[in-house]
């Protein structure tokens, strides 16, 4: 099947004699032992095993498994290692689960931080001890594009498992294992989702092998598995995954072009456009540059803050992914340790009509 039809048809597994068109709802916590049957809600659900089956597909991977949240889903990587492993992360990772790194695995794992657009850093990187390297590309927020197969070249040579944070392109736009990587993680709650209304997380693996079931024995025994009623919703929402993908990078680009001329803007951050560093490695490795463009302004953090009060189609909140515009001056949200620049905002753009979008920009940009 491609895309739009897997989207559609890859998470509907109907067992209802009535055969009603959609997957019904299964809140059973548990079921009616029989050969081969599932047996308790943490373990199998069959609203789960359908987003599972659907994620699978659409990553192109062997198998997957969901969680209550995103985090839910990376700390469960890290938490298949064993004690003492080494970890190559990218400087800029998203902070939620960078702060997990620093802390609930401190003196657990180490952990090196690097800047995965310049590879002679990442190769200088590796230890004898390294057992995993965590990419995220596009990057929250600097839009940071890592070379995917080139890193999968090095940690392949040196034994490492490579992980990739494919929650701004979405399987729509870049497919992380065909280009090398080991697994795949997911905020579902981002895009998958679509409306701001769902909690989740996601991992698909390539392959099926002994680090895969110690993940698999995570989430199972740790239990931070999504109700029913979200995998429901997941599967319900990701039906239009590659239709809302598709207006989502291209009002991004037009966003990132008008901001990218503006006066009151002091750059801008998005790989679709050809003076971004890594806009030839994005061409090369995704069919769309995404939703998501971030932009520094002139005037400082204060700035900012106005720009973000004058508006009244972007939305002041936290997260992403959903068909309403969302903004927010990211640095103020990852907290004092921040790397963000203060006057960064980070624009997750929506499916409003364009032209409510830049008239809303023009105005407030207007103010600052």
């Amino acid at each position: 099947m491609k895309l739009e039809t897997l989207a559609i048809h890859g998470g509907n597994i109907v067992s209802d004699k009535e055969k009603p068109v959609i997957q019904p709802i299964t809140l059973s916590t548990t079921f009616v032992h029989q050969p081969e049957s599932m047996i308790y809600a943490r373990a199998n659900n069959p609203n789960r095993h359908a987003l599972e089956q659907l994620l699978a597909g659409l990553e192109k991977g062997a198998d997957a498994a969901a969680f209550s949240s995103g985090n839910a889903a990376g700390v469960s990587v890290f938490q298949a290692l064993d004690p003492g492993s080494h970890l190559i992360a990218p400087d800029d990772m998203y902070h939620g689960l960078k702060n997990a790194i620093e802390t609930i695995f401190k003196g657990i794992l180490e952990a090196t931080f690097v800047d995965m657009t310049d590879l002679d850093a990442v190769e200088q990187a590796f230890q004898p001890n390294t057992k995993l390297v965590w990419v995220e590309t596009p990057s929250n927020p600097l839009l940071k594009i890592t070379d995917i197969r080139a890193v999968a070249k090095l940690a392949k040579a040196k034994g490492a498992i490579l992980a990739c944070d494919n929650t701004f392109a979405t399987p729509v736009f870049q497919n992380p294992i065909a280009q090398g990587a080991d697994i795949v993680m997911h905020s579902s709650t981002k895009y998958f989702g679509g409306h701001s209304d769902i909690m989740g997380g996601a991992l698909i693996t390539k392959v099926q092998d002994e680090f895969w079931e110690k993940v698999k024995n995570v989430q199972i025994g740790g239990g931070a598995v999504p109700t029913p009623m979200d995998c429901y919703y997941l599967c319900r929402s990701i039906k239009t995954l590659p239709y809302r993908m598709k207006g989502h990078a291209e009002h991004a680009m037009v966003l990132a072009n008008f901001l990218d001329g503006h006066q009151a803007v002091e750059k801008v951050y998005y790989p679709g456009l050809k003076a971004h560093p890594g806009h030839d490695i994005a061409a090369a490795q995704m069919t769309g540059f995404g939703g998501i463009v971030s932009f520094l302004v002139k005037s400082g953090a204060d700035a900012a803050d106005v720009v973000i009060s004058k508006l009244r189609y972007f939305t002041n909140a936290t997260s992403l992914g959903g068909v309403e515009s969302l903004i927010e001056r990211r640095a103020a949200s990852e907290g004092p340790d921040t790397l963000t620049p203060q006057n960064l905002i980070r624009v997750s753009v929506g499916l409003e009509h364009l032209d409510d979008l830049l008239e809303d920009l023009e105005r407030a940009l207007a103010a600052s």
